[in-house]
């Protein structure tokens, strides 16, 4: 940037997705967080939907996202602990073309300072696939605060310096 110049906001649709065989559109918490800090920001909501903890189902939700033109990024909460039942992180890198590894070390240093070493028990991963930006936080509004508020608002934000994801949308594609 030259002189004074500063970056225009560019808004990015945002696709919600709550993985959960328990939570309702009333009871989902940590998608309410994400949506709300997601409007607070300037970006479109462009679907939301409540998935059940089933790879397949998570993986064609996915798909379809990544297919439409008007999502640009999806953000999933929930399904990435430990348990039988949590199998978001597997669906996600069924789908992943590129693996972001950093946004996993990053999410667990911002983690650690608030819940410690049980931060161990979260799989966060995030990857691109056809020009659309993935990421899986966990399931607790807390978890929802850290990706975002720590990771997800700046790097989704066109103004970030040095550099951030919008920056590099238009070249996710080439090939």
């Amino acid at each position: 940037m030259h002189g004074g110049e500063s970056k225009a906001f560019i808004p990015v649709r945002i696709a919600v997705m709550t993985v959960s065989d328990t939570r309702t559109r009333e009871n989902d918490t940590s998608g309410n967080v994400l949506e709300a800090r997601i409007k607070d920001a300037g970006h479109t909501i462009a679907a939301r939907v409540i998935v059940p903890d089933d790879r397949g189902k998570i993986a064609a939700q996915l798909r379809s996202w990544i297919d439409d033109p008007q999502v640009d990024v999806v953000i999933s909460t929930g399904g990435t602990g430990l348990t039988g039942r949590d199998v978001t992180p597997e669906a996600f890198r069924s789908v992943f073309e590129k693996e972001i590894d950093g946004f996993s070390v990053l999410f667990h240093r911002i983690s650690f300072e608030k819940i410690g070493t049980s931060t161990i028990q979260s799989r966060a991963c995030a990857g691109v696939a056809k020009g659309t930006y993935l990421f899986a936080l966990p399931g607790s509004p807390g978890a929802v605060k850290d990706g975002w508020d720590g990771i997800l608002k700046a790097q989704l934000d066109s103004r970030q310096k040095p550099c951030n994801f919008i920056d590099i949308m238009p070249r996710l594609k080439e090939r």
